[in-house]
């Protein structure tokens, strides 16, 4: 079940990240993908900052939201060079 949820929560914070981050969203898979990795990265990023941003799912969605837009800002200036 575990699996499940991070695609799931993946899924949501790539589409998230992919309308906050305008022309950079890479379709289902690619949005599920970055999400996840968003999800690590803010996993590890957010605690060395020492923020949190809420418990929960809800909280997983806004941790990997901001992570993925990370993915995705870091992603597009790769893409530019």
């Amino acid at each position: 079940m575990g699996i499940l949820a991070a695609i799931i929560i993946g899924a949501i914070a790539g589409w998230l990240a992919g309308l906050i981050v305008r022309g950079a969203g890479f379709g289902l898979i690619g949005n599920i993908v970055v999400g996840i990795i968003g999800a690590l990265v803010a996993g590890w990023v957010l605690p060395q900052l020492h923020i949190e941003l809420a418990a929960g799912t809800l909280g997983s969605i806004l941790d990997a939201t901001v992570g993925a837009v990370i993915v995705l800002v870091v992603l597009s200036l790769i893409k530019r060079v």
